[in-house]
C-alpha cells in the first residue's frame, strides 16, 4: 500500500483543487481524503505501508502523450522502448501512444505485437497506433478492424502526410465505423524546398528554401473539410501557424452548429487579447466538455507554444522540425489556441536522434526534437506563470483530454480509479540530462519551472527524483 500525504490535487476531471491524502492499494486509488489516519488500516495493510510525504507539492493524474516516437523497432541506436519509458516516467507521463513509423512499420500484427509486449515490460503503459496505409505509402489501406482488435488504440501515418484524398476519405470512413482517431501529419511537400526551418527569417539565415506555411495550411484545410462532412474523428497533429490554429477553430464551431449545441457568450476581447498578440477571436470560447465531444481534435507541442524560428537560427539542428518553428505571431496563436480549447491536447513529438545525425548540416540533418522530459516544465514555465493558462486547464490538455480522444481509462484521480500520479513542485532547475538515449534538444541548459518529483503508475513509484540525484 501507498499512502500520498499532504499534496496539492489538482484533476481536471473532477475539478478537485486542495490539499488531500490518496490511498493505493494495488492499482486502484482506494481513498482520497482530507486526512487519512494509519490507525484506521488493518494491522496487514499497516506492516505493508509505505508512506510518501507531498507537503508543498502538486499531484496531478499521470500524464498522457498521444505522440511519442520510440524508433523500436528498426532505429534503437536513436531509442527504443525501454529508454522511452524510461524518459516518459522521467517526465511524469504514464500513459504514451507510439507512431507507426518504425522499421517495419506498424502495419501488421506481427510488428504490432513485438512493440505491445515489449511496452508490457516497462513501468508505464505503452500503446501504439497502427499505420493508415501499408508501409507508409499512402496507396493501400492496412487492416484496421484486425489491428484495432489486436491492440492498436489508433492509426496514423505520422511522419508521412497523406496526399491521396480517396484514400483519406476511406481511412475515415472506417476510423468512424471503428470508433477510434486518425492522427495527420499535415504538410504538402509540393510546397516545401527544405522541410524543417521556416520559409522566413530562418530559411534566409541559411540561404535555403525552408518550408512554408502554406504547405501546412493545405492539407489542414482539406482534412478539416472532410471530417465536418463525414463526422470521422481525427486529430490534427503539432500545429505550427496561425491560420492552422484558426482553420481547427472555424471546424470545430461548424460542427457545434450542426449539432445546435448553445455555447457561453464569447470572453471579452480585453482578456483574449492578453493571451494574444494577434487580433482575437470573435467565436465564443468552447468548454472543455464540448470540445472533448466533438470528433476534431489537435494538438500542440511545447516547442511550439516556447519557441519560434529564432530558435532555429541560434540553435540550429536541434531546434530543427516538422512542422518548423515559426513567428511569434504564429506562437501566439497557438497560445490562444489552447486558451480557447480550440487546441485541445498538448502532445510531446517526443523525436530522438543521434548526436552523429544532428551533426550534419541544415538540410541534411534529421527533423525532431526531445520532448517527453521537458514537457510539463515548459508548460509551467510558459503557459501558467506567464498567466496564459491555469494548472487545471494545462493538465486537463495533458491527461483527460488526450485519454478521452483515445477513449482510455486514464488521465484523471478519483476512487477506484487508476494509480497513476505525477507530483511535482514549483522549484526552479536546469535542464542538464536526459533518461532518452538521445539529447537532441535546444532546451539543455535552459532554466525551467516545475521539478518532477514522482511519477507513480500502477500504484508503483517508478521515477523518483530523490534517487536519480
Amino acid at each position: 500500500m501507498l499512502l500520498i500525504k499532504n499534496g496539492f490535487v489538482i484533476d481536471p476531471k473532477s475539478g478537485r483543487n486542495g490539499i488531500f491524502d490518496i490511498l493505493i492499494k494495488d492499482n486502484k486509488i482506494i481513498k482520497i481524503d482530507s486526512f487519512i489516519m494509519e490507525v484506521d488500516l488493518s494491522d496487514e495493510d499497516r506492516a505493508n505501508l509505505q508512506v510518501l510525504y507531498a507537503d508543498n507539492m502538486m499531484i496531478a493524474p499521470g500524464l498522457v502523450d498521444v505522440h511519442v516516437h520510440f524508433r523500436d523497432p528498426g532505429f534503437t541506436y536513436k531509442e527504443d522502448i525501454y529508454t522511452g519509458a524510461k524518459a516518459a516516467a522521467k517526465g511524469g507521463f504514464t500513459t504514451v501512444v507510439l507512431m507507426a513509423n518504425t522499421k517495419p512499420t506498424v502495419d501488421n500484427e506481427e510488428t504490432l505485437s513485438y512493440v505491445i509486449d515489449k511496452g508490457l515490460e516497462t513501468d508505464i503503459h505503452v500503446l501504439t497506433c497502427a499505420s493508415i496505409t501499408k508501409g507508409l505509402q499512402g496507396e493501400t489501406l492496412t487492416d484496421m478492424d484486425t489491428l484495432k482488435q489486436k491492440g492498436a488504440v489508433g492509426f496514423t501515418d505520422d511522419g508521412i502526410p497523406m496526399l491521396n484524398e480517396d484514400m483519406v476519405k476511406t481511412a475515415m470512413a472506417k476510423a468512424k465505423e471503428l470508433h477510434v482517431p486518425l492522427s495527420f501529419h499535415e504538410e504538402n511537400p509540393e510546397f516545401i524546398t527544405n522541410n524543417g526551418i521556416n520559409r522566413g527569417k530562418a530559411s534566409e539565415h541559411y540561404n535555403i528554401g525552408g518550408s512554408p506555411r502554406a504547405a501546412e495550411i493545405d492539407l489542414i484545410a482539406r482534412d478539416l473539410d472532410l471530417a465536418v462532412k463525414m463526422e470521422a474523428p481525427i486529430n490534427i497533429q503539432h500545429i505550427s501557424s496561425k491560420e492552422g490554429v484558426e482553420l481547427v477553430r472555424q471546424a470545430k464551431h461548424e460542427l457545434i452548429n450542426r449539432k445546435n449545441i448553445k455555447l457561453p457568450l464569447a470572453k471579452n476581447n480585453e482578456e483574449m487579447t492578453a493571451v494574444s498578440t494577434s487580433a482575437p477571436s470573435s467565436l465564443p470560447v468552447i468548454p472543455m466538455e464540448i470540445s472533448q465531444q466533438l470528433c476534431i481534435h489537435s494538438e500542440a507541442t511545447p516547442h511550439h507554444f516556447s519557441l519560434t524560428e529564432d530558435a532555429a537560427i541560434e540553435f540550429g539542428t536541434m531546434a530543427k522540425m516538422n512542422p518548423p518553428l515559426r513567428t511569434e505571431e504564429d506562437r501566439q496563436a497557438i497560445i490562444r489556441g489552447l486558451k480557447d480549447n480550440t487546441i485541445d491536447i498538448i502532445a510531446t513529438d517526443h523525436a530522438p536522434h543521434s548526436s552523429e545525425e544532428k551533426a550534419k548540416p541544415i538540410t541534411e540533418a534529421p527533423s525532431g526534437i526531445l520532448g517527453l522530459e521537458t514537457a510539463l516544465p515548459l508548460g509551467i514555465t510558459n503557459l501558467v506563470k506567464k498567466g496564459h493558462l491555469s494548472y487545471l486547464e494545462l493538465l486537463e490538455k495533458m491527461t483527460i483530454n488526450p485519454a478521452t480522444m483515445y477513449h482510455l481509462d486514464c488521465g484523471y484521480i478519483a476512487e477506484n480509479g487508476p494509480a497513476d500520479l505525477v507530483i511535482y513542485n514549483e522549484n526552479s532547475f536546469v535542464v542538464d540530462s536526459f533518461c532518452s538515449k538521445s539529447s537532441n534538444s535546444p532546451f539543455i541548459g535552459k532554466q525551467l519551472t516545475g521539478e518532477i518529483q514522482y511519477t507513480i503508475c500502477d500504484g508503483k513509484i517508478v521515477y523518483n527524483r530523490k534517487e536519480e540525484q
